[in-house]
């Protein structure tokens, strides 16, 4: 790296400071902490949520896949989080928004409680939370070696450097602070993203390039299918991502929870839909292209690092890197955000009741305490975990196959066609498919990736639909409750909450509110009590 790239890298650090530090005025409230009390509007919200789902894993994984085995990397992972996202753009998306916009609910699990009971809820916490302690950790492994591989960083040394400037400005801007985080990764990402196809088309063949290559390219780098990905693969991914890029993967949730209204939301996602399915394609090109630049890469992981040195002049090569940082920190406290609202609201006042009785300023300190410690905490695996292959075993065989059985419940529970599905079913569910995947991912060597990945859902997703059936609980606070999501509030009408929201926290609504969904996860302030 030059100098140039040294400034560049460094001024994009202290931006983040600054957006920290910028956000930290908006925070009054824990409301405002995990939702922005619905302020975000729906664009923002949109590309919030297609950005959340980047990490710098895809220009080290995912670029060994591309440079190996070609453009089938592009059909197995963002086509289908692309037309996941639209499914559930009119399922899901409006849903989430109306449980914060009806019950005050600042947490994605939140409303577990009431849908089946506390231990259900407790039991999806606790896993989730643990899944994401390890997915987040790949991330931290995954940034570290692009820095090793741009600036010669030990992979110790970067690991440390983007925890503690993601647990900065996370502990002081909360969910603002993610989002313009994530507004500044689109804006750096398009920068890079079209420096790199422009200079690959210099390169190369011109425009030409993009149709010229696949002839010259190794054999098979033109087919949707190829190496280990199957089109069971591709139909496992669809339904894994459906359930994550939803809401399964919590972080998500909050980006509809923080838009202004259910119909908003909606277009957010739809948003985000569009964007997964055309913007990755243009960030794979060169990533495919790679064999005709630089050929006869052992390491695919190194391929895109390699790429950017051969084409990039100083200073963008800073630029690309910082946007390797923004992927990751963005992503990161995208999680670090829901995990925290998830032990402030969910787990912390059932091991601690004290917790439900702290003053609004005690909530929110908490709140930050708790990003910092999660934040420790992953970084703690990372500095253990062996980089040879560890970021695809978490991506694919450990995250991928166990967010399905961990999904299903919370994202069906939201859906009136299965409000007969009580506690039984849910916990049959999530038992039953991390049991099979534990017995595929310890107990069978051969197991194929579209078996590992595609098994536990189905299974998940079958035990759910049948326990249900057979064992039907009614509940009238269930169908209250998921009746009340099937359209938005009139106070939450396009522009109303721009024209309510008060500058400043507000009294006791959010709280009252929060009342309609009992249990340990709606800490009360000492006037709302």
């Amino acid at each position: 790296m030059a100098a140039l790239d040294w400034i560049v890298l460094g001024a994009y650090f202290l931006v983040m400071v600054g957006i920290g530090l910028w956000s930290r005025k908006r925070i009054h409230t824990v409301a405002d902490f995990f939702t922005a009390r619905g302020r975000i509007p729906w664009w923002l919200s949109g590309i919030s949520h297609h950005m959340s789902g980047y990490s710098a894993i895809m220009f080290v994984t995912f670029a060994a896949v591309a440079y190996d085995h070609g453009v089938t990397v592009y059909f197995w992972w963002p086509l289908t989080i692309g037309l996941g996202i639209g499914v559930g753009a009119f399922l899901f998306a409006a849903r989430w928004n109306r449980l914060r916009a009806k019950h005050g609910v600042d947490s994605p699990l939140a409303y577990l409680a009431v849908r089946y009971d506390l231990p259900t809820q407790q039991v999806l916490a606790y896993s989730g939370a643990a899944l994401k302690v390890v997915d987040i950790a790949s991330k931290w492994v995954a940034i570290a070696l692009l820095l090793k591989g741009f600036a010669g960083i030990p992979l110790g040394w970067g690991i440390a450097l983007t925890g503690v400037c993601t647990m900065f400005y996370m502990a002081f801007g909360g969910l603002w602070a993610d989002v313009l985080t994530d507004f500044g990764q689109f804006v750096i990402q398009g920068v890079a993203g079209f420096a790199m196809l422009f200079a690959l088309f210099a390169h190369l063949d011109g425009v030409a390039t993009l149709w010229t290559m696949w002839g010259d390219l190794p054999d098979g780098h033109g087919d949707p299918i190829a190496g280990p990905v199957t089109s069971g693969l591709i139909v496992a991914f669809l339904l894994v991502k459906t359930f994550e890029y939803n809401g399964g993967m919590w972080n998500l949730a909050q980006r509809y929870m923080a838009a202004p209204s259910g119909s908003r939301a909606r277009k957010s996602a739809l948003l985000s839909s569009f964007l997964w399915i055309v913007w990755p394609f243009i960030l794979f090109v060169p990533m495919i292209a790679a064999p005709l630049v630089v050929p006869g890469i052992e390491d695919g992981e190194k391929s895109y690092i390699l790429l950017a040195q051969e084409l990039l002049p100083a200073g963008i090569i800073g630029l690309l890197l910082a946007g390797f940082f923004s992927h990751t920190m963005a992503m990161v406290a995208s999680d670090s955000n829901v995990i925290t609202a998830v032990i402030t609201r969910d787990l912390a006042p059932v091991l601690v009741p004290r917790v439900r009785r702290l003053t609004e300023a005690g909530q929110l300190t908490f709140a930050r305490i708790t990003t910092v410690a999660f934040v420790t905490v992953s970084m703690s695996f990372a500095f253990f975990a062996d980089p040879d292959g560890f970021i695809m075993t978490v991506v694919v065989s450990i995250v991928a196959a166990t967010m399905g059985p961990i999904s299903i419940p919370l994202m069906l529970g939201l859906l009136p066609w299965f409000r007969r599905h009580g506690p039984l079913a849910a916990l049959v569910s999530w038992a039953g498919g991390l049991a099979v995947w534990a017995c595929l991912y310890w107990g069978v060597e051969d197991a194929s990736q579209t078996v590992n990945v595609g098994l536990p859902v189905l299974v998940s997703l079958v035990l759910y639909v049948a326990v249900g059936l057979v064992r039907p609980e009614g509940s009238a606070a269930r169908d209250a409750l998921i009746d009340s999501l099937a359209d938005d509030p009139p106070e939450a009408e396009p522009g109303a909450s721009e024209r309510q929201a008060p500058e400043g926290p507000p009294a006791s609504d959010g709280a009252a509110r929060a009342d309609t969904i009992p249990g340990p996860r709606s800490p009360r302030t000492p006037s709302s009590s």
